[in-house]
């Protein structure tokens, strides 16, 4: 068991680094139906697993400049204050349910995404944007909902919102949403913990290891594709989650311990 959550620990690390996040909306359901884990203790374990990932993907990327700091300080303040108030939110919400709202979320980022990715805008850097601070902290603390709440790093919604809405092109939007997963995440971890989550230790550990090596690795592939085809494979991998996770719940009857 361990084994097999080393070997979709690395590939969900390759899709951090490379992508600027959705390894938590992978690392959710692989807790959950492959290795077996209640959807309380593995929404905390997700963030873990990501916020370890994030912090040696967004490492590897600042080193090379690619952190716009000051879109990535400015967002990174209310995402937490909004990652706490989520949190307190989702213990009021049933797993079942949980998901299901969780669907729509990863549809409309999917689409966003692929959007922006056909527009053909990315493949040349125009530095860092200066988006209205109003703009950032409003964008920061919807997706801190969004972590606290589903109990995801936020990288799904971070990108096409610093792309779409802020004006980032793709390669910095996924350097500096890392930065931002990684406060976020390790905020919501702690909030999650305080509010008496539990974790399998083992599992996420043998998760989090092969993670962080595949973001590492993904951090480094992602410079050398082309960023057109990097954000379209993004949405394509949000929205196949997103999908199967809603032929769980209706057909199938939702994630175990529901």
């Amino acid at each position: 068991m361990l084994v097999v959550a080393a070997a979709l620990g690395l590939a969900i690390g390759l899709v951090v680094g490379s992508v600027g996040g959705g390894g938590a909306i992978l690392a959710l359901p692989v807790l959950v139906y492959v290795l077996g884990e209640p959807v309380g203790p593995a929404t905390t374990g997700s963030l873990i697993v990501v916020a370890i990932a994030a912090a040696v993907g967004a490492g590897s990327l600042a080193l090379k400049g690619q952190v716009c700091w000051r879109i990535a300080l400015s967002f990174a303040g209310p995402a937490a204050a909004g990652a706490l108030l989520g949190t307190a939110a989702a213990t009021a919400v049933g797993a079942r349910l949980l998901v299901l709202l969780f669907v729509p979320v990863m549809l409309v980022a999917a689409f966003g995404t692929w959007q922006r990715a056909g527009a053909g805008r990315d493949e040349f850097d125009t530095g860092c944007p200066r988006p209205a601070i109003a703009h950032v902290l409003l964008a920061g603390f919807a997706v801190g909902l969004l972590t606290g709440f589903f109990g995801v790093g936020g990288g799904f919604a971070i990108v096409p919102v610093l792309t779409l809405w802020l004006g980032a092109g793709f390669r910095r939007a996924v350097a500096t949403s890392l930065v931002i997963i990684t406060f976020t995440g390790l905020v919501a971890v702690v909030a999650h913990l305080a509010a008496g989550s539990e974790i399998d230790v083992a599992v996420t550990a043998a998760l989090a290891l092969p993670t962080a090596i595949g973001a590492f690795v993904g951090a480094q592939v992602s410079g050398r594709l082309p960023a057109a085809a990097l954000g379209r494979a993004f949405a394509v991998v949000v929205c196949t989650v997103a999908l199967l996770l809603l032929v769980d719940v209706l057909v199938l009857g939702g994630p175990p311990g529901a």
